[in-house]
């Protein structure tokens, strides 16, 4: 059994395709890790989010997200300009961003560490690697990665 962390790990899935929004809660359900799961649809909105800005201002002073799972092809700002504006702010620089996408291009691979990515990962086609891929990433940067304290 993987230890817990006392309180539950707040992680933020930026997603716009909702197969992939619940392969991706199917898998989190099996952890056996606390979490907080918050999904949000397009870039923007993962921004709102995570700066406390228009539908998501009520969130000022509630714990931000302990990681990012974004992808990269996003409706109205993409993955890497989100990615960007997380690293160039004081109080987002480090929290870990995984790139969770189907794109399996180099330059997006490049790019997305360039831009400070902590992991990514190509969406397996495959149902039960997807699962699979879920399921390992979700215990370890829950579970076993030690991961900066959360500022409000």
């Amino acid at each position: 059994m993987i230890a817990q962390n006392l309180k539950p790990a707040e992680i933020l899935l930026v997603e716009d395709n909702p197969d992939d929004v619940d392969i991706t809660l199917r898998a989190f359900h099996k952890l056996r890790v606390a979490y907080t799961l918050h999904v949000v649809r397009d870039g923007q909105e993962a921004l709102d989010f995570l700066f406390c800005e228009g539908e998501y201002s009520g969130r000022a002073g509630l714990p931000r997200p302990d990681l990012v799972l974004l992808d990269l092809n996003l409706p109205k700002v993409d993955g890497p300009e989100v990615l960007a504006k997380i690293r160039a702010s004081d109080g987002l620089s480090t929290m870990p961003v995984i790139v969770l996408t189907v794109s399996e291009r180099q330059e997006d691979i490049q790019g997305s560490y360039k831009l400070g990515a902590n992991t990514y990962i190509t969406k397996p086609v495959d149902f039960a690697k997807f699962m699979h891929a879920v399921e390992v990433l979700g215990e370890y940067w829950i579970a076993i990665a030690k991961l900066p304290s959360r500022a409000a």
